[in-house]
Protein backbone atom coordinates (compact mmCIF):
# COMPACT_ATOMS: atom_id res chain seq x y z
CA UNK A 1 0.00 0.00 0.00
CA UNK A 2 1.27 3.53 -0.37
CA UNK A 3 2.77 4.84 2.49
CA UNK A 4 1.45 8.29 2.20
CA UNK A 5 -2.43 6.77 1.23
CA UNK A 6 -2.16 5.04 4.73
CA UNK A 7 -1.08 7.40 6.95
CA UNK A 8 -4.05 10.04 5.09
CA UNK A 9 -6.12 6.49 5.84
CA UNK A 10 -5.25 6.73 9.20
CA UNK A 11 -6.03 10.46 9.86
CA UNK A 12 -9.45 10.07 8.57
CA UNK A 13 -10.63 7.15 10.61
CA UNK A 14 -9.16 7.62 14.10
CA UNK A 15 -11.28 8.94 16.35
CA UNK A 16 -9.37 11.68 17.28
CA UNK A 17 -9.73 13.41 14.30
CA UNK A 18 -13.32 13.37 14.68
CA UNK A 19 -12.96 15.16 18.22
CA UNK A 20 -10.35 17.63 17.13
CA UNK A 21 -10.84 21.56 17.41
CA UNK A 22 -10.46 21.21 13.47
CA UNK A 23 -13.67 18.69 13.39
CA UNK A 24 -15.93 22.33 12.51
CA UNK A 25 -13.63 23.93 9.89
CA UNK A 26 -13.60 20.70 8.26
CA UNK A 27 -17.21 20.29 8.01
CA UNK A 28 -17.54 23.24 7.22
CA UNK A 29 -15.45 23.27 3.93
CA UNK A 30 -17.04 19.72 2.96
CA UNK A 31 -20.25 22.14 2.98
CA UNK A 32 -18.76 24.65 0.88
CA UNK A 33 -18.08 21.87 -1.58
CA UNK A 34 -21.38 20.57 -1.57
CA UNK A 35 -23.18 23.57 -1.86
CA UNK A 36 -20.57 24.22 -4.77
CA UNK A 37 -21.40 21.83 -6.49
CA UNK A 38 -25.72 22.01 -5.97
CA UNK A 39 -24.98 25.59 -7.79
CA UNK A 40 -22.93 24.45 -10.22
CA UNK A 41 -25.41 21.60 -11.32
CA UNK A 42 -28.40 23.85 -11.24
CA UNK A 43 -26.58 26.65 -13.32
CA UNK A 44 -25.22 24.75 -16.01
CA UNK A 45 -28.25 21.71 -16.48
CA UNK A 46 -29.93 25.18 -16.04
CA UNK A 47 -28.63 27.17 -18.59
CA UNK A 48 -27.90 24.74 -21.04
CA UNK A 49 -31.38 23.62 -20.50
CA UNK A 50 -32.58 26.92 -21.44
CA UNK A 51 -30.36 27.66 -24.69
CA UNK A 52 -31.47 23.85 -26.04
CA UNK A 53 -34.71 24.49 -25.56
CA UNK A 54 -35.27 27.97 -26.85
CA UNK A 55 -32.99 26.52 -29.96
CA UNK A 56 -35.65 23.55 -30.01
CA UNK A 57 -38.22 26.41 -30.31
CA UNK A 58 -37.07 28.52 -32.97
CA UNK A 59 -36.17 25.25 -34.84
CA UNK A 60 -39.23 23.92 -34.98
CA UNK A 61 -40.56 26.97 -36.97
CA UNK A 62 -38.19 27.41 -39.47
CA UNK A 63 -35.66 25.01 -39.45
CA UNK A 64 -32.09 25.27 -38.65
CA UNK A 65 -31.12 26.47 -42.30
CA UNK A 66 -33.94 28.11 -44.50
CA UNK A 67 -33.36 28.33 -48.52
CA UNK A 68 -35.03 30.73 -50.19
CA UNK A 69 -35.30 33.19 -53.11
CA UNK A 70 -33.21 36.51 -52.93
CA UNK A 71 -36.68 37.94 -54.63
CA UNK A 72 -38.47 37.16 -51.19
CA UNK A 73 -36.24 40.26 -49.79
CA UNK A 74 -36.42 38.68 -46.06
CA UNK A 75 -40.22 39.09 -46.34
CA UNK A 76 -41.88 36.43 -43.69
CA UNK A 77 -44.84 35.71 -46.08
CA UNK A 78 -43.29 33.69 -49.82
CA UNK A 79 -43.40 36.38 -52.33
CA UNK A 80 -41.28 34.29 -55.19
CA UNK A 81 -41.70 30.64 -55.91
CA UNK A 82 -38.54 28.27 -55.77
CA UNK A 83 -38.69 25.01 -57.58
CA UNK A 84 -39.74 21.72 -54.82
CA UNK A 85 -36.96 19.53 -57.29
CA UNK A 86 -34.15 20.78 -56.31
CA UNK A 87 -30.72 17.92 -56.01
CA UNK A 88 -31.21 18.50 -52.39
CA UNK A 89 -34.78 17.21 -51.65
CA UNK A 90 -36.07 15.35 -50.54
CA UNK A 91 -32.49 14.30 -48.89
CA UNK A 92 -29.57 16.51 -49.30
CA UNK A 93 -27.68 13.27 -49.58
CA UNK A 94 -24.47 15.15 -50.95
CA UNK A 95 -23.76 16.58 -47.03
CA UNK A 96 -22.90 14.99 -44.01
CA UNK A 97 -24.79 15.93 -41.09
CA UNK A 98 -28.66 16.84 -42.38
CA UNK A 99 -31.64 15.29 -40.77
CA UNK A 100 -34.43 16.40 -42.86
CA UNK A 101 -34.95 18.57 -45.12
CA UNK A 102 -39.03 20.37 -45.79
CA UNK A 103 -40.64 22.35 -48.28
CA UNK A 104 -42.94 24.83 -47.01
CA UNK A 105 -44.90 28.50 -47.95
CA UNK A 106 -46.05 31.18 -45.77
CA UNK A 107 -49.17 33.73 -46.62
CA UNK A 108 -50.06 36.74 -44.29
CA UNK A 109 -53.71 36.96 -43.42
CA UNK A 110 -56.31 37.67 -41.29
CA UNK A 111 -58.59 35.34 -39.25
CA UNK A 112 -61.80 36.06 -38.58
CA UNK A 113 -65.01 35.55 -36.13
CA UNK A 114 -68.21 37.11 -35.45
CA UNK A 115 -66.93 39.09 -32.92
CA UNK A 116 -63.36 39.67 -33.30
CA UNK A 117 -59.99 39.37 -35.34
CA UNK A 118 -56.84 38.49 -35.34
CA UNK A 119 -54.02 39.13 -38.01
CA UNK A 120 -51.79 35.91 -38.67
CA UNK A 121 -49.45 34.37 -40.46
CA UNK A 122 -50.62 31.01 -42.39
CA UNK A 123 -47.88 28.60 -42.94
CA UNK A 124 -48.46 25.64 -45.53
CA UNK A 125 -46.96 22.20 -45.00
CA UNK A 126 -46.94 19.48 -46.70
CA UNK A 127 -46.86 15.45 -46.09
CA UNK A 128 -43.01 15.72 -45.65
CA UNK A 129 -43.41 17.98 -42.54
CA UNK A 130 -41.82 16.73 -39.87
CA UNK A 131 -44.25 16.86 -36.79
CA UNK A 132 -42.13 15.50 -34.18
CA UNK A 133 -40.97 18.83 -33.42
CA UNK A 134 -44.75 19.98 -33.04
CA UNK A 135 -45.92 16.81 -30.90
CA UNK A 136 -44.79 18.47 -27.51
CA UNK A 137 -46.56 21.37 -28.05
CA UNK A 138 -49.33 20.31 -29.02
CA UNK A 139 -52.39 20.89 -26.11
CA UNK A 140 -55.74 19.79 -27.37
CA UNK A 141 -56.93 18.32 -30.45
CA UNK A 142 -54.61 16.44 -33.31
CA UNK A 143 -52.15 16.83 -35.68
CA UNK A 144 -54.05 17.64 -39.62
CA UNK A 145 -53.02 14.95 -41.94
CA UNK A 146 -51.85 16.98 -45.13
CA UNK A 147 -51.26 14.01 -47.47
CA UNK A 148 -50.65 15.15 -51.03
CA UNK A 149 -52.80 11.75 -52.15
CA UNK A 150 -56.01 12.99 -50.21
CA UNK A 151 -58.07 16.16 -51.39
CA UNK A 152 -56.80 19.44 -49.72
CA UNK A 153 -57.00 19.63 -46.38
CA UNK A 154 -59.13 22.03 -44.22
CA UNK A 155 -57.59 21.38 -41.29
CA UNK A 156 -55.68 23.74 -39.19
CA UNK A 157 -53.18 24.47 -36.17
CA UNK A 158 -53.58 27.32 -34.27
CA UNK A 159 -51.74 28.43 -31.01
CA UNK A 160 -53.66 29.00 -27.50
CA UNK A 161 -52.72 32.34 -27.72
CA UNK A 162 -55.33 33.16 -31.05
CA UNK A 163 -57.44 30.64 -30.14
CA UNK A 164 -58.14 32.50 -26.64
CA UNK A 165 -57.93 35.62 -28.01
CA UNK A 166 -60.64 34.83 -31.10
CA UNK A 167 -62.37 32.30 -28.81
CA UNK A 168 -62.01 29.09 -30.83
CA UNK A 169 -62.63 25.50 -29.95
CA UNK A 170 -61.50 22.02 -31.37
CA UNK A 171 -63.87 21.85 -34.20
CA UNK A 172 -64.54 25.56 -34.74
CA UNK A 173 -64.75 26.95 -38.41
CA UNK A 174 -62.39 29.69 -38.81
CA UNK A 175 -62.46 32.13 -41.70
CA UNK A 176 -59.61 33.43 -42.93
CA UNK A 177 -58.85 36.04 -45.78
CA UNK A 178 -56.24 36.83 -47.73
CA UNK A 179 -55.40 40.08 -50.18
CA UNK A 180 -55.60 38.89 -53.73
CA UNK A 181 -51.76 38.43 -55.56
CA UNK A 182 -50.77 41.14 -57.95
CA UNK A 183 -52.59 44.10 -58.86
CA UNK A 184 -56.56 43.41 -59.13
CA UNK A 185 -59.81 45.94 -59.29
CA UNK A 186 -61.54 43.89 -57.17
CA UNK A 187 -61.01 44.97 -53.66
CA UNK A 188 -62.51 41.74 -52.21
CA UNK A 189 -59.93 39.33 -50.82
CA UNK A 190 -59.49 35.61 -50.74
CA UNK A 191 -61.71 33.77 -48.40
CA UNK A 192 -60.58 30.43 -46.71
CA UNK A 193 -63.19 28.49 -44.23
CA UNK A 194 -60.59 26.23 -42.12
CA UNK A 195 -61.78 24.20 -39.20
CA UNK A 196 -59.52 24.12 -35.82
CA UNK A 197 -58.21 20.65 -35.22
CA UNK A 198 -55.38 21.09 -32.87
CA UNK A 199 -53.85 24.04 -30.77
CA UNK A 200 -50.94 24.09 -29.82
CA UNK A 201 -49.05 26.44 -27.00
CA UNK A 202 -44.77 26.93 -27.38
CA UNK A 203 -44.64 29.36 -25.11
CA UNK A 204 -42.33 31.36 -27.82
CA UNK A 205 -45.03 34.39 -28.20
CA UNK A 206 -42.86 35.53 -31.03
CA UNK A 207 -44.37 32.82 -33.20
CA UNK A 208 -47.40 31.98 -30.77
CA UNK A 209 -48.73 35.22 -32.15
CA UNK A 210 -49.01 34.38 -35.31
CA UNK A 211 -48.37 31.33 -36.76
CA UNK A 212 -51.22 29.21 -38.01
CA UNK A 213 -50.46 25.87 -40.20
CA UNK A 214 -52.26 24.75 -43.10
CA UNK A 215 -51.88 22.63 -45.87
CA UNK A 216 -49.55 23.79 -48.51
CA UNK A 217 -51.93 23.88 -51.22
CA UNK A 218 -54.05 26.20 -49.96
CA UNK A 219 -51.27 28.80 -49.93
CA UNK A 220 -49.94 27.46 -53.67
CA UNK A 221 -53.86 27.70 -55.23
CA UNK A 222 -53.87 31.23 -53.34
CA UNK A 223 -50.63 31.75 -54.93
CA UNK A 224 -51.36 30.58 -58.28
CA UNK A 225 -48.28 28.30 -57.50
CA UNK A 226 -47.74 25.01 -59.55
CA UNK A 227 -47.75 21.69 -57.27
CA UNK A 228 -44.14 21.67 -57.82
CA UNK A 229 -43.95 25.36 -56.04
CA UNK A 230 -42.77 26.44 -52.58
CA UNK A 231 -42.01 29.03 -50.24
CA UNK A 232 -38.76 27.80 -49.13
CA UNK A 233 -36.90 24.78 -48.01
CA UNK A 234 -36.24 24.21 -44.06
CA UNK A 235 -33.41 22.30 -43.48
CA UNK A 236 -32.83 20.28 -40.35
CA UNK A 237 -29.15 18.99 -39.20
CA UNK A 238 -28.18 16.29 -36.49
CA UNK A 239 -25.77 19.08 -33.99
CA UNK A 240 -26.46 22.52 -33.93
CA UNK A 241 -22.91 23.08 -32.54
CA UNK A 242 -22.27 22.69 -36.65
CA UNK A 243 -25.02 25.18 -37.59
CA UNK A 244 -22.36 27.83 -39.01
CA UNK A 245 -20.24 25.00 -40.32
CA UNK A 246 -23.34 23.35 -42.28
CA UNK A 247 -25.13 26.61 -43.66
CA UNK A 248 -21.68 27.42 -45.48
CA UNK A 249 -21.76 23.97 -46.84
CA UNK A 250 -25.56 24.57 -47.82
CA UNK A 251 -24.46 27.18 -49.06
CA UNK A 252 -22.06 25.94 -51.82
CA UNK A 253 -24.48 23.28 -52.91
CA UNK A 254 -27.30 25.41 -53.77
CA UNK A 255 -27.67 27.40 -56.98
CA UNK A 256 -27.13 30.98 -56.80
CA UNK A 257 -30.81 32.02 -57.13
CA UNK A 258 -31.68 30.47 -54.09
CA UNK A 259 -30.19 32.34 -50.27
CA UNK A 260 -29.58 30.25 -47.34
CA UNK A 261 -29.79 31.63 -43.72
CA UNK A 262 -29.41 30.08 -40.28
CA UNK A 263 -31.98 30.71 -37.95
CA UNK A 264 -28.94 31.77 -35.85
CA UNK A 265 -28.62 34.81 -38.18
CA UNK A 266 -32.41 35.24 -39.06
CA UNK A 267 -32.93 35.44 -35.12
CA UNK A 268 -29.35 36.96 -34.00
CA UNK A 269 -30.59 39.01 -31.14
CA UNK A 270 -32.05 35.74 -29.54
CA UNK A 271 -28.88 33.69 -30.40
CA UNK A 272 -26.91 36.83 -28.66
CA UNK A 273 -28.08 35.95 -25.84
CA UNK A 274 -28.07 33.42 -25.59
CA UNK A 275 -24.63 33.24 -26.18
CA UNK A 276 -24.35 35.65 -22.82
CA UNK A 277 -25.24 32.54 -20.99
CA UNK A 278 -22.26 30.59 -21.43
CA UNK A 279 -20.20 33.81 -20.09
CA UNK A 280 -22.41 33.74 -17.05
CA UNK A 281 -21.80 30.04 -16.32
CA UNK A 282 -18.41 30.26 -16.84
CA UNK A 283 -18.71 33.16 -14.35
CA UNK A 284 -20.15 31.92 -11.65
CA UNK A 285 -18.49 28.30 -11.77
CA UNK A 286 -14.85 30.44 -11.47
CA UNK A 287 -16.42 32.18 -8.18
CA UNK A 288 -18.02 29.00 -7.07
CA UNK A 289 -14.71 26.83 -6.95
CA UNK A 290 -12.77 29.77 -5.79
CA UNK A 291 -14.56 30.32 -2.66
CA UNK A 292 -14.34 26.52 -2.52
CA UNK A 293 -10.82 26.16 -2.67
CA UNK A 294 -10.33 28.91 -0.33
CA UNK A 295 -12.64 26.69 2.17
CA UNK A 296 -10.62 23.82 1.44
CA UNK A 297 -7.26 25.76 1.82
CA UNK A 298 -8.42 27.00 5.37
CA UNK A 299 -9.04 23.24 6.41
CA UNK A 300 -5.48 22.28 5.33
CA UNK A 301 -4.03 24.90 7.01
CA UNK A 302 -6.05 24.05 10.52
CA UNK A 303 -4.90 20.19 9.67
CA UNK A 304 -1.38 20.74 9.22
CA UNK A 305 -1.41 22.91 12.20
CA UNK A 306 -2.64 19.56 14.40
CA UNK A 307 -0.87 17.25 13.13
CA UNK A 308 2.47 19.87 13.19
CA UNK A 309 4.00 17.21 15.97
CA UNK A 310 3.55 14.39 13.38
CA UNK A 311 5.21 16.32 10.91
CA UNK A 312 7.93 16.54 13.00
CA UNK A 313 8.03 13.15 13.48
CA UNK A 314 8.18 11.75 10.07
CA UNK A 315 10.35 13.94 9.18
CA UNK A 316 12.73 12.64 11.51
CA UNK A 317 12.12 9.40 10.65
CA UNK A 318 13.25 10.58 7.11
CA UNK A 319 10.55 11.14 5.00
CA UNK A 320 10.74 14.19 2.76
CA UNK A 321 8.54 17.45 2.39
CA UNK A 322 6.83 15.93 -0.58
CA UNK A 323 5.72 13.13 1.38
CA UNK A 324 4.43 14.65 4.02
CA UNK A 325 2.65 17.06 2.08
CA UNK A 326 1.22 14.48 -0.13
CA UNK A 327 -0.71 12.98 3.13
CA UNK A 328 -2.51 15.80 3.85
CA UNK A 329 -2.78 16.37 -0.12
CA UNK A 330 -4.55 12.56 0.43
CA UNK A 331 -6.64 13.42 3.31
CA UNK A 332 -8.15 17.48 1.49
CA UNK A 333 -8.88 14.82 -1.37
CA UNK A 334 -10.79 12.55 0.45
CA UNK A 335 -12.82 15.57 1.97
CA UNK A 336 -13.55 17.20 -1.69
CA UNK A 337 -14.81 14.18 -2.40
CA UNK A 338 -17.16 13.59 0.61
CA UNK A 339 -18.63 17.19 0.08
CA UNK A 340 -18.86 16.68 -4.11
CA UNK A 341 -20.90 13.09 -2.84
CA UNK A 342 -23.38 15.16 -1.60
CA UNK A 343 -23.76 18.14 -3.52
CA UNK A 344 -23.82 15.24 -6.63
CA UNK A 345 -26.74 13.55 -4.61
CA UNK A 346 -28.58 17.07 -3.44
CA UNK A 347 -28.12 18.45 -6.89
CA UNK A 348 -28.88 15.96 -9.07
CA UNK A 349 -32.17 14.90 -6.82
CA UNK A 350 -33.02 19.17 -7.15
CA UNK A 351 -32.65 18.66 -11.03
CA UNK A 352 -34.95 15.81 -11.49
CA UNK A 353 -37.86 16.82 -9.35
CA UNK A 354 -37.71 20.37 -11.83
CA UNK A 355 -37.49 17.94 -14.65
CA UNK A 356 -40.21 15.99 -13.55
CA UNK A 357 -42.65 18.74 -12.20
CA UNK A 358 -41.33 22.19 -13.10
CA UNK A 359 -41.81 23.58 -9.84
CA UNK A 360 -39.74 26.73 -10.38
CA UNK A 361 -41.85 28.80 -12.66
CA UNK A 362 -40.59 31.52 -15.72
CA UNK A 363 -41.95 34.75 -17.19
CA UNK A 364 -42.58 33.33 -21.38
CA UNK A 365 -42.79 36.74 -22.42
CA UNK A 366 -38.98 37.17 -21.01
CA UNK A 367 -37.49 33.77 -21.06
CA UNK A 368 -39.69 31.70 -24.00
CA UNK A 369 -40.23 29.45 -21.25
CA UNK A 370 -42.92 29.11 -18.60
CA UNK A 371 -40.94 26.74 -16.46
CA UNK A 372 -37.09 26.52 -16.10
CA UNK A 373 -35.65 23.37 -18.71
CA UNK A 374 -33.32 21.07 -17.31
CA UNK A 375 -30.62 19.41 -19.06
CA UNK A 376 -28.65 16.38 -17.60
CA UNK A 377 -25.47 15.10 -19.17
CA UNK A 378 -23.39 12.79 -17.37
CA UNK A 379 -20.42 14.08 -19.41
CA UNK A 380 -20.73 17.49 -17.98
CA UNK A 381 -21.55 16.30 -15.16
CA UNK A 382 -18.18 14.00 -14.69
CA UNK A 383 -16.14 17.01 -16.09
CA UNK A 384 -17.18 19.24 -13.41
CA UNK A 385 -16.60 17.04 -10.52
CA UNK A 386 -12.94 16.23 -11.89
CA UNK A 387 -12.15 19.81 -12.72
CA UNK A 388 -13.72 20.61 -8.85
CA UNK A 389 -11.57 18.13 -7.46
CA UNK A 390 -8.32 18.82 -9.36
CA UNK A 391 -8.60 22.33 -9.47
CA UNK A 392 -9.17 22.68 -5.83
CA UNK A 393 -6.07 20.12 -5.24
CA UNK A 394 -4.14 22.27 -7.46
CA UNK A 395 -4.90 25.69 -4.89
CA UNK A 396 -3.58 23.46 -2.53
CA UNK A 397 -0.60 23.30 -3.49
CA UNK A 398 0.70 26.55 -2.45
CA UNK A 399 -0.16 25.91 1.34
CA UNK A 400 0.74 22.69 1.96
CA UNK A 401 4.53 23.97 1.65
CA UNK A 402 3.76 25.13 4.85
CA UNK A 403 5.55 21.51 5.59
CA UNK A 404 9.25 21.83 4.69
CA UNK A 405 9.18 25.24 6.83
CA UNK A 406 8.14 23.14 10.19
CA UNK A 407 11.28 21.85 11.98
CA UNK A 408 11.89 18.58 13.41
CA UNK A 409 12.70 19.57 16.71
CA UNK A 410 10.79 22.11 17.33
CA UNK A 411 7.18 20.21 15.81
CA UNK A 412 8.08 16.97 18.61
CA UNK A 413 7.59 19.60 20.80
CA UNK A 414 5.16 21.17 19.63
CA UNK A 415 1.66 21.54 21.51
Amino acid sequence: MNFEYFIAKRLIKGKEHKSSISTPIIKIAIFAIALGMVMMLITIATGVGLQKKIREKVAAFNGHIVVSSYDNNQSIESLVPIDKNESFYPEFSSLEGIAHVQGVATKAGIIRTASDFEGIVVKGVGADYDWSTFEEYLVEGKIPDYDTSHPVNTEILISKHIADRLQLSIGDKANTYFLKKGKSSNPVPNIRSFVVTGIYSSGFQEFDEVFVLCDIRHIQRLNKWKENEIGNFEIFIDNFEHLEEKGVEVNETIYPVLYQETIASKYETIFEWLKLFDLNIIGIIAIIILVAGINMITALLVLILERTPMIGILKALGSSDWSIRKVFLYNAAYLIMIGLFWGNLIGLGLLWIQKLYGVIKLNPETYYVSTAPVHIDIGYVLLLNLGTLLLCLIMLLIPSYIVSKVSPVKAIRFE
